[in-house]
């Protein structure tokens, strides 16, 4: 969910105010794009420098950038650009001004100019928490239709123990992620994805493998989450990165990709297998490395299992997806494969198709379901397709 949003975290001066930075981290990671706004206040516990160097963005405290050359930070543009706001941690002072349309810094005033969600989650000590005028401007900002990130209890910096402290910055990220993902089609879905290829060792130098580099099943795991879902990702051999919000499983062969989808299928609403399975593994894998002879050397293989097959066969209410890439008779194919896998529809590619197939940022598809209805798609960005085969996949929930 947090993926490619536009984040305007503003930061006020608490104590806590040193938890912005493992925010920011905790942010950053989850691929948000983060803009920082401080308070003068704050500065006097967490350097500027610190937070812009985290969020890889200037930090902004002042109207005004260069006033020589008439230069200064648009607060109406900052509070459009935003996709949401956090105020962490949000002391009683801004809270009051908050809640009473104060306009006197930089913050306050793109605070009023922002039309997107506003996240507060104040920080103070125990007493001021409690005193009616700050529970009268939280609800007061409730009621403008602001959300409260609660604060917890403990040890506070005057030594009382209560409510008070800001919330860890992972329960923070947790809140965001859960309120973002509200009304989602996905949200309390469990989706397994497989993606890239497998490895399938020769010797310890060598191994059989294909030229999938895993983006097609990388995206469909990235669209899974911005819809409020929670992918599994079992990936083979790929140097692509994935998100915070994805759980990550690494596999080399295709055996070990299929102990890991056992592990999971009971857990799991859907699959879309989108790794290219290497179909034939070595029957010996030899300890050594294989000297170069002059001799011709035959390699005897034997049938790797078939994942997908073993899936369908087991399935009790989980969806499957598969995938066919074909060179030929592809169509028929990609209808075989989807009545004797048992799966809820296909997705059929062609290697014959400019543009789409392995190592493109692209891909065209054509998509099959189990009454045989067919749907073909242009030729578009792999982030796309995935968007299309999610779209089809949210029908069958």
């Amino acid at each position: 969910m947090l993926r490619g949003s536009n984040v305007l975290l503003c930061v006020t001066g608490s104590i806590a105010a040193y938890k912005s930075s493992f925010i920011i981290r905790l942010l950053v990671k989850a691929g948000a794009n983060v803009q920082v706004i401080m308070t003068q206040a704050s500065k006097e516990f967490v350097t500027p420098l610190t937070l812009g160097t985290l969020s890889k963005n200037p930090v902004l405290t002042d109207f005004v950038k260069n006033s020589d050359a008439g230069v200064w930070n648009n607060h109406v543009d900052l509070g459009l650009w935003a996709d949401f706001i956090l105020v962490a941690p949000a002391t009683a002072n801004t809270i009051a001004k908050m809640a009473h349309g104060e306009a006197d810094s930089f913050l306050l005033a793109t605070y009023l100019s922002a039309k997107c969600p506003v996240y507060v989650a104040p920080a103070m000590d125990l007493d001021m928490y409690q005193h009616a005028s700050t529970k009268d401007n939280l609800l007061l900002l409730e009621e403008r239709g602001n959300i409260i990130i609660k604060p917890k209890y403990g040890e506070l910096a005057s030594g009382l123990v209560g409510e008070g402290r800001l919330a860890e910055p992972e329960e923070i990220l947790a809140f965001l992620e859960l309120s973002l993902a509200a009304g989602k089609p996905l949200v309390g879905k469990k989706i397994l994805v497989t993606a890239g290829p497998t490895h399938e060792s020769i010797d310890p130098v060598r191994f059989i493998g294909n030229r999938s580099s895993g983006k097609m099943g990388f995206a469909i795991a990235e669209a899974i989450a911005e819809q409020g879902g929670e992918p599994i990702l079992i990936a083979g051999p790929t140097s692509l990165e994935s998100s915070a919000e994805i759980k990550r499983i690494n596999v080399e062969s295709a055996n070990e990709m299929l102990a890991e989808c056992k592990n999971v299928f009971s857990d799991v609403d859907a699959v879309i297998m989108a790794a290219a399975v290497a179909d034939f593994t070595p029957i010996q894998k030899q300890i050594q490395k294989i000297k170069k002879a002059d001799s011709k050397m035959s390699i005897a293989l034997k049938p790797t299992e078939d994942i997908l097959l073993y899936l369908g066969n087991h399935k009790k209410e989980q969806v499957l997806v598969g995938f066919a890439m074909e060179t030929e008779n592809g169509l028929e194919n990609a209808k075989k494969k989807l009545k004797s896998k048992n799966l809820a529809f296909i997705v059929y590619n062609s290697l014959n198709e400019k543009g789409a197939g392995f190592q493109h940022d692209t891909n065209k598809i054509v998509i099959i379901d189990q009454h045989n209805k067919i749907t073909n798609f242009e030729l578009k960005s792999k982030q796309e397709v995935a968007n299309d085969i999610i779209d089809e996949l949210i029908k069958y929930f």
